[in-house]
C-alpha cells in the first residue's frame, strides 16, 4: 500500500466522517491520526514528523494576527444581540419601501452593513429572517424571491471585509506563498498580510452588492407582483431624525474599522479592538437612548484617539518629546478618560440585560470552535504532506491540459462541488493548505488567488443540500414557507456569485488594483 494511495484515502475518508456530522476538528486530527498510524504499520510514514506539531501549535499561539479573530466575533455578536442590526433593518426598510423592490434593497444594503461590522453569517441570515422576512411575505413579496436576498445578502460577510474568513485565509495563504516562493528559489518572499487580502476583497465584495441589487431592480421592472412597495412604509420626513440616529453611528464604526486597516492606520487586530469598543458603545445607547450623553462622549474621545494616533507620535520612550507631540499625548490622556465613562456606563447597561452574559458565552464558543478547528487541520496537513500528498496533488494539476488556467478551473469546481456538502472551515483547512503552494508556485497572484478563494467560500453557504445560510433561514422561517421555496430563491444568487466569480477570474484588477494602488 504506497504512500500516494494512503493520502488519497485520507482525503475521502476525512470529507465522508465530516459528511456523517462528527465534529470537524476531532474528524480533521483522528483521521490524521490512524492513518500515521496505518501508514506507520505498513511502513511508508515516518512517525517522528508528529514531532513537528509542537512548533505549528505554538505558530498559531503566538500569531497576532490570529487576535482579530474574537474580537470580530465580540463585535459581530453584540451588534446582533443588541438589535443594533434589527434598527438598521427597521429604519431602512422604512426609508425604502414604498419604492418598488425597495425592502429587498434594503435587506441588501443593511446585508453589506452587517457584513463590514459584523462578518458573521449566521446572526445576519437570523437577524433578517426574523425581521424582514415576514415584513415582505406582508408586502405580497414573492417567498422564492425574499428568501434569496436575505440568504445572499446574509453571506456578504464572508467576502466583504473585515472578514473572519479573510483573516483565517490569509494566514493560511501567508504560508503557502511563503513555501511557494522558497521552492522557486526566493529566499525573501513578500508576505500576504490579511490587510492586502482585505483591500483585494473590497472592490469585489461591493461587485457582488450591485448584483444583487441590480437583479431585484430587474425583478422589479420584470415582476412587478413580485416584489411590491409597501403601501405604510411611514413619511420620509419623520424618518430623519431616526436614519441619522439609527444609520450614521455604524456606518461610522464600519469606516473606522474598515478604514483604518485599509490606509494602514491600525493593524486588522487593532482596528478589531475599536471595533469591539464601539460595538459595546452603540448597544449601551441603543438600550438608554435618552441618557445617551456618555456614549456620545466616548465615542468621539475613541474617535479622537484614532485620529491622534495615526498623525502623532505617543511614544512617551522617547528621550526628547517635541511640545506638538506632548500636547497630543495629554489630548488623548483626557480622551481616556471620557471613554473608559462611556465605556462603563455600556458594561453596566448590557450586563444588567444579560446581553454582555449572552455575547460573552457566545463569543467563546464560536472562537473556540475556530481554533480548535485550526489545530486539527494543521495535524491534518502534517500527516497528508507526510505521505506526499502534495506532490501528488501538485503533479496532478500540473499535468492538466491548459497550464495554470486548467489547473485553477479544476481547483474552483472542487471547491465549488464540495461547497454542496462541506462547510466553508473545513474547505478552507482541508483544500487550501493542499492546492495553495501548487497554485502559487505556477505563478498566480496570491490576493487574487485568495479573493477568488473567498468568493468560491461564500457561495458554499447558498448551495443545496447543506448550505448553512438556508439553515438558518429555515429555522427562523414560518410554517407558510416552504424548504422548496428557500432552495429555489438562492438559484439566481449561486448564478450571480458564479458570475461574479468569472468577473474577477477574466479581470483580476478587481481584486489586485486597490492594494497595488495603497500599499504599491
Amino acid at each position: 500500500m504506497g504512500p500516494e494511495f494512503l493520502s488519497l484515502l485520507m482525503f475521502l475518508v476525512t470529507c465522508g466522517v465530516l459528511l456523517l456530522g462528527f465534529p470537524v476538528a476531532f474528524s480533521l486530527a483522528g483521521t490524521a491520526l490512524i492513518f500515521a498510524g496505518i501508514g506507520t504499520l505498513f511502513g511508508v510514514f515516518d512517525l517522528p514528523l508528529l514531532g513537528g506539531l509542537g512548533s505549528r501549535y505554538f505558530g498559531v499561539m503566538v500569531n497576532q494576527v490570529l487576535v482579530a479573530v474574537p474580537l470580530f466575533v465580540f463585535m459581530g455578536v453584540m451588534l446582533e444581540r443588541s438589535k443594533v442590526a434589527a434598527q438598521l433593518l427597521e429604519t431602512m426598510g422604512l426609508l425604502f419601501g414604498s419604492v418598488r423592490g425597495g425592502l429587498g434593497l434594503s435587506v441588501i444594503f443593511v446585508g453589506m452593513l452587517l457584513a463590514a461590522s459584523t462578518g458573521i453569517v449566521g446572526a445576519a441570515v437570523v437577524t433578517m429572517g426574523l425581521l424582514s422576512l415576514p415584513t415582505m411575505m406582508k408586502a405580497g413579496y414573492d417567498p422564492k424571491l425574499a428568501c434569496g436576498i436575505i440568504c445572499a445578502s446574509g453571506t456578504l460577510g464572508q467576502i466583504i471585509p473585515p472578514s473572519i474568513v479573510l483573516v483565517l485565509l490569509a494566514s493560511i495563504l501567508q504560508g503557502a506563498n511563503t513555501k511557494a516562493q522558497l521552492a522557486l528559489g526566493n529566499f525573501a518572499p513578500k508576505p500576504v498580510s490579511v490587510v492586502d487580502l482585505f483591500a483585494g476583497a473590497f472592490i469585489p465584495g461591493l461587485l457582488l452588492v450591485v448584483l444583487y441589487m441590480a437583479w431585484v431592480l430587474f425583478v422589479a421592472a420584470t415582476r412587478p407582483d413580485a416584489c411590491p412597495a409597501i403601501r405604510d412604509a411611514g413619511e420620509h420626513g419623520a424618518l430623519g431624525p431616526r436614519v441619522l440616529r439609527v444609520l450614521v453611528p455604524p456606518i461610522i464604526l464600519m469606516l473606522a474599522v474598515l478604514g483604518s486597516i485599509i490606509v494602514g492606520a491600525a493593524t486588522p487586530t487593532e482596528a478589531a479592538a475599536v471595533g469591539s469598543v464601539g460595538a459595546l458603545l452603540l448597544a449601551g445607547q441603543r438600550l438608554d437612548e435618552r441618557r445617551a450623553l456618555p456614549i456620545y462622549l466616548a465615542g468621539a474621545c475613541l474617535g479622537m484617539i484614532v485620529l491622534l494616533s495615526t498623525f502623532f507620535d505617543l511614544r512617551v520612550q522617547k528621550a526628547n518629546l517635541p511640545l506638538d507631540d506632548l500636547l497630543a499625548l495629554i489630548a488623548v490622556a483626557g480622551c481616556c478618560g471620557g471613554l473608559v465613562w462611556g465605556m462603563s456606563v455600556s458594561l453596566i447597561r448590557v450586563h444588567r440585560t444579560r446581553i454582555l452574559h449572552d455575547v460573552m458565552q457566545s463569543t467563546l464558543k464560536i472562537s473556540s470552535m475556530v481554533f480548535v478547528i485550526l489545530l486539527g487541520a494543521s495535524m491534518f496537513s502534517l500527516v497528508f504532506r507526510g505521505f506526499g500528498g502534495d506532490e501528488l496533488v501538485g503533479a496532478f494539476l500540473q499535468d492538466l491540459p491548459g497550464g495554470v488556467f486548467g489547473a485553477m478551473v479544476v481547483v474552483m469546481v472542487v471547491m465549488f462541488l464540495l461547497g454542496f456538502f462541506l462547510d466553508f472551515i473545513e474547505i478552507m483547512f482541508v483544500v487550501v493548505p493542499i492546492v495553495g503552494p501548487i497554485l502559487l508556485t505556477m505563478g498566480l497572484d496570491p490576493i487574487w488567488l485568495g479573493v477568488m478563494i473567498g468568493i468560491n467560500l461564500q457561495t458554499s453557504f447558498l448551495t443545496p443540500p447543506f448550505g448553512f445560510a438556508l439553515f438558518y433561514l429555515r429555522g427562523v422561517a414560518p410554517a407558510a414557507i416552504k424548504t422548496t421555496d428557500i432552495y429555489r430563491g438562492i438559484v439566481p444568487f449561486v448564478v450571480i456569485q458564479l458570475l461574479a466569480l468569472g468577473v474577477v477570474a477574466m479581470f483580476p484588477g478587481f481584486a489586485t488594483w486597490l492594494p497595488k494602488a495603497l500599499f504599491g
